[in-house]
């Protein structure tokens, strides 16, 4: 009589290791060292050390305030699956904000004293990321929810959003543009050597970083970030669990256009001025970080902005003409390298 082989088959698969979880030998290096490619590549064209640690940390600045604007929108796009166009304006909100917190504090921003700086500072970006959040419930509320699954009704219609919200702009702060200078104590430069390294593009990195490891450890780590990641996968089956996706994504809309408040401030203070169309100047840059990045990729898009802002920095020094396009430049060879991206999210 022969044996049945359910219990074989069982007993094979209670016998089998569980599968291995993902660690370091299943990283995919290769991206990550195109950040130290492009710096050492550079140098022996720079030919003086400190012009190239100066500009290097330049560009490791200027690519962590663009990481910090383009993430509202990665993750909007990466969780959402919204191709938001507006989110330009939020850029714009967060600056001009900052502006009258700032402007109403000059005893704190001209005192030489580094905590009232930063005091004022954290004020002017807290009152940024609320103002810029909350108008993004609206944003949702009002015009995203009538085009979810709808790519190209979404361009036009966040599109439209973004020059309403402009104009609003217009209105309460006027079309001119408006000085945003540095407080006084993040004003100039320390000495590293013989290269000279500004000191709010020092405080530019801190926060970049922190927002980026807040960003993965909210999604990877946190209960919220397996619910969000959980609902983008299988919606009605979240759902049946009692858990209100719905909510979940607005929240998810909201935190991205308070992460571009965010970065309109890093970035206004930055250019130290402000117009009303500063977001959607920056929003080409956004997309081209998104594109190289691969769309929807948190990761992907830290590596984009560093990438972005170290050649901006090296080709406006040794060609500024290139300069003009170098990004575009950057995307292509990206993309025939790997067409999705860097980190290609793949259920897009």
């Amino acid at each position: 009589m022969t044996q049945p082989l359910a219990p074989p088959l069982i007993q094979a698969t209670q016998a089998a290791p569980p599968p291995a979880l993902p660690g370091w030998s299943q990283i995919d290096w290769q991206p990550l060292l195109l950040v130290p490619a492009l710096a050492l590549a550079a140098m022996p064209f720079i030919g003086s050390t400190s012009t190239w640690v100066t500009l290097t940390a330049a560009g490791l600045a200027m690519g962590m305030i663009i990481f910090i604007i383009a993430s509202g929108l990665t993750l909007i796009f990466g969780l959402m699956d919204v191709l938001n166009f507006g989110h330009g304006v939020f850029i714009a909100l967060g600056a001009f904000v900052a502006v009258s917190v700032l402007g109403a504090l000059p005893d704190w921003t001209n005192a030489d004293s580094l905590p009232l700086n930063l005091a004022a500072l954290a004020l002017a970006l807290v009152a940024a990321m609320i103002v810029a959040g909350g108008v993004g419930l609206v944003f949702e509320r009002v015009l995203v929810r009538l085009v979810y699954g709808q790519h190209l009704k979404q361009i036009l219609i966040t599109m439209g959003g973004m020059v309403i919200g402009e104009e609003l702009i217009k209105v309460l702060w006027g079309p001119q543009q408006i000085a945003l200078p540095l407080p006084t104590a993040l004003r100039g430069a320390v000495l590293l050597g013989d290269a000279a390294i500004e000191k709010y593009r020092l405080l530019a990195v801190v926060i970049g970083f922190a927002v980026f490891g807040a960003m993965l450890l909210v999604l990877n780590k946190t209960k919220l970030g397996l619910l969000i990641r959980a609902g983008v996968q299988d919606r009605e089956m979240v759902e049946s669990l009692g858990y209100r996706i719905k909510r979940l994504f607005i929240g998810v809309f909201v935190a991205g256009s308070a992460l571009a408040g965010l970065g309109g401030v890093m970035w206004g203070l930055y250019q130290q001025n402000v117009v009303p169309q500063m977001g959607a100047q920056v929003n080409v840059l956004i997309f081209i970080v998104i594109i190289i990045g691969g769309l929807g990729s948190t990761g992907g898009c830290f590596l984009g902005a560093l990438l972005v802002g170290l050649l901006a920095n090296y080709t406006g020094f040794l060609a500024p003409k290139v300069a003009l396009f170098s990004n575009i430049l950057l995307m292509v060879a990206i993309l025939l390298w790997r067409p999705q991206g860097v980190y290609a999210v793949t259920n897009r």
